[in-house]
């Protein structure tokens, strides 16, 4: 099992390299976002795409590359009016990355699946429509789903993304701790008028150390900060590490979401990237990365800093 090597480099004190954005890279390759399902659905109609973006990361050094599942749990595909589709299309997601890594010559690259708590969201915003799901119960459901069919189709990790609302993180930890694979947990944060550091639900003014708190209730083998800005990294990662003493990651977006486009402005450049993981590294972070707004260059860049 290739993740048996990520574990011992995580274990020696080295560093790992994650791939970027995947949803986005497509995106920015142009592929159409769905106004319901973002980039859950494109999986169905773009898989030569797709498996352009793995093999790209792949060639720009990534040891990790991750399946395009983050917004096609069974909630975000219904509402596209695909629903009916989650397996076939999860499993065509997860099918593509593994073709990417298997004809690339890198049998060591390891293939994870993404678990947001991603629900449907409001056209034209951030928001997410918390009325098209309002019984915690249907988070499980379809969280659990998604877990059990990036398991069977052959992940190898479970990736769990954009933590920042606790009603829904708790049923999202629990999905990806019942396939019994190793999982890694990306919590999202955003400075708030104060300063301070706050969790990226935009609706409610929730401090990050709460987010923190609750996912380190939980036994991940990998906690950090991504889809956050570069410039508020440093100070989170802080905050993870009073509740956290394992390895930690960081991969950062760059530009901004307005449902269901990612805009593209005043994107950090590679080098301008490679300065702060420079620095996260120096103060102990060993998984590198990029999320939204982030590309190939970007994770080539970085890769210098792979040991």
């Amino acid at each position: 099992m290739a993740y048996s090597k990520i574990a011992d480099t995580l274990n020696s004190g080295g560093t790992v390299i994650l791939d970027g954005a995947i949803g986005t890279e497509l995106e920015r390759r142009g592929v159409e976002m769905d106004d319901n399902s973002w980039c859950g659905s494109a999986t169905a109609t773009n898989l030569q795409e797709l498996y352009g973006v793995h093999a790209d990361y792949i060639a720009a050094g990534a040891d990790i590359i991750t399946a395009n599942t983050y917004a096609s749990n069974r909630a975000m595909l219904a509402a596209a009016g695909i629903g009916d589709r989650v397996r076939e299309i999860n499993r065509a997601a997860v099918e593509t990355a593994l073709k990417a890594r298997d004809q690339s010559g890198n049998p060591d690259v390891v293939v994870a699946g993404s678990i947001s708590h991603a629900i449907p969201m409001q056209l034209g915003s951030l928001a997410s429509n918390v009325d098209a799901m309002s019984d915690v119960s249907q988070y499980a459901e379809a969280f659990t789903e998604l877990a059990g069919i990036l398991k069977d189709a052959g992940c190898e990790m479970i990736l769990l993304e954009m933590m920042f609302d606790p009603v829904r993180i708790r049923p999202a930890v629990e999905a990806a701790l019942l396939t019994g694979l190793p999982v890694w947990a990306g919590l999202s944060s955003r400075r708030g008028g104060d300063g301070s550091i706050k969790s990226y639900l935009q609706a409610e003014d929730i401090p990050f150390d709460e987010i923190a708190s609750l996912v380190a209730e939980y036994d991940v083998d990998v906690m950090g900060v991504m889809h956050s800005p570069s410039d508020v990294v440093a100070g989170s990662l802080d905050i993870v590490r009073q509740h956290f003493d394992g390895p930690l990651s960081a991969y950062p977006d760059s530009g901004y979401f307005k449902m269901p486009n990612w805009i593209f402005e005043d994107i950090i450049s590679p080098q301008d990237l490679l300065i702060f993981a420079r620095q996260w590294k120096q103060s102990g972070v060993q998984v590198l990365g990029g999320c939204c707004g982030l590309s190939p260059e970007h994770i080539a860049a970085i890769s210098a800093l792979k040991s």
